[in-house]
């Protein structure tokens, strides 16, 4: 996908409602373009490919913090995303979770921004992301997990047609599985009925009336 391509695809992630708050001012389009070149610019070679960095903090001045205030959750929550959909691009790898943090800072002059960043690597192995439909992102590790009604349950659904312990996630050998635990209203994926199944990156699992995203790690 070519840097234009890409921005195109970064300008409908963050920007919408920014644009018309923010018009003639710094704009969240400046943000992502610049991780992603922070991205770029601190890769490192591993024996499985090119690590960048999984935690970003952009630095304001405290003007621009104030006016994306009311937007920062949504704003780092769609950086993060730009900064996946990069590393899928460029086949980059990230050693745990990616975070973004918009901070604020006396030194920093209107308009202006920074972007620290550093590899922060995960005690666990992450192997994918269940995305849910608010945005809200569950990391999927070696231990199983469960989807379901009942609070202890990894990923906890008010969905009333969503068993108590409806569906599982389990990684094996690399590979992540989603697997029906006898449900009353049943697990699809992609629309399809399923009893196990392996799940690829952008796979939709259904539950109830509840869906969500398989992300590949």
């Amino acid at each position: 996908m070519g840097l234009q391509q890409f921005e195109r695809r970064l300008e409908r992630l963050v920007e919408g409602a920014f644009a018309k708050a923010f018009r003639g001012e710094l704009q969240p389009i400046e943000l992502g373009r610049r991780l992603t070149r922070e991205m770029d610019l601190n890769r490192t070679l591993s024996v499985r490919g090119f690590v960048v960095p999984n935690s970003y903090t952009v630095v304001l001045s405290h003007e621009d913090f104030e006016r994306f205030r009311g937007f920062d959750d949504s704003l780092e929550r769609n950086l993060a995303d730009a900064a996946r959909e990069h590393a899928r691009t460029e086949n980059y790898r990230f050693m745990g979770p990616v975070e973004v943090q918009i901070t604020a800072s006396e030194e920093a002059k209107r308009s202006t921004f920074a972007i620290l960043s550093e590899v922060i690597e995960s005690e666990e192995q992450l192997f994918g992301s269940l995305v849910l439909s608010d945005g809200h992102r569950i990391g999927i590790f070696e231990k199983p997990m469960t989807i379901g009604r009942l609070p202890e349950c990894a990923v906890h659904l008010e969905d009333t047609n969503v068993s108590r312990r409806h569906a599982e996630i389990h990684v094996v050998e690399g590979a992540v599985y989603v697997v029906d635990l006898g449900s009353t209203n049943g697990t699809r994926v992609n629309g399809l009925p399923i009893g196990e199944h392996r799940l690829h990156d952008g796979e939709i699992i259904t539950v109830g009336t509840t869906s969500m995203r398989f992300e590949a790690e």
